[in-house]
């Protein structure tokens, strides 16, 4: 009987780990794939090369905006950079701009929201128009 308990005691301490162990390893490459967590140190990075911090001289300049209920966000591409213009939250049905990034970035992203609910929009360049990559809508707790 004595065996037997050590046995289901191992046996739920090795089950433990081994789900905690999965999903840390899940959220975390989740989290790298969604562009939201750690790259850190694993990317081997090639310092001779530096990375372009403009656009091309003579780019075109493609202005647009995304528009929804929450109001819209102007974004302007400049070859692949993307430029967050300007926000305008639709206050007349209660959105407010929470946040909003000017780039230039490969994407721009604004973040609205109403009290109870909250819209994130992704926008990155595409053939140098701007282009809705994601849209995420989030209802809001009381503690949010």
């Amino acid at each position: 009987m004595r065996r037997r308990m050590l046995l289901v005691g191992l046996w739920a301490v090795t089950t433990t780990v081994a789900v905690l162990v999965g999903v840390l390893a899940v959220s975390t490459v989740g989290a790298t794939i969604r562009d939201r967590g750690p790259v850190g140190d694993d990317v081997i990075r090639d310092d001779s090369v530096a990375p372009p911090s403009s656009p091309p001289a003579g780019a075109p300049r493609v202005r647009d905006e995304i528009a929804g209920e929450w109001g819209a966000f102007v974004v302007e591409c400049r070859d692949t950079w993307a430029y967050g213009v300007g926000v305008r939250p639709d206050e007349a049905a209660g959105w407010d701009v929470v946040s909003w990034e000017k780039g230039p970035d490969d994407d721009v992203d604004a973040v609205f929201s109403d009290g109870s609910r909250s819209v994130d929009l992704e926008v990155f360049c595409n053939r140098g128009r701007p282009t809705l990559a994601e849209l995420e809508r989030n209802t809001l707790g009381a503690d949010d």
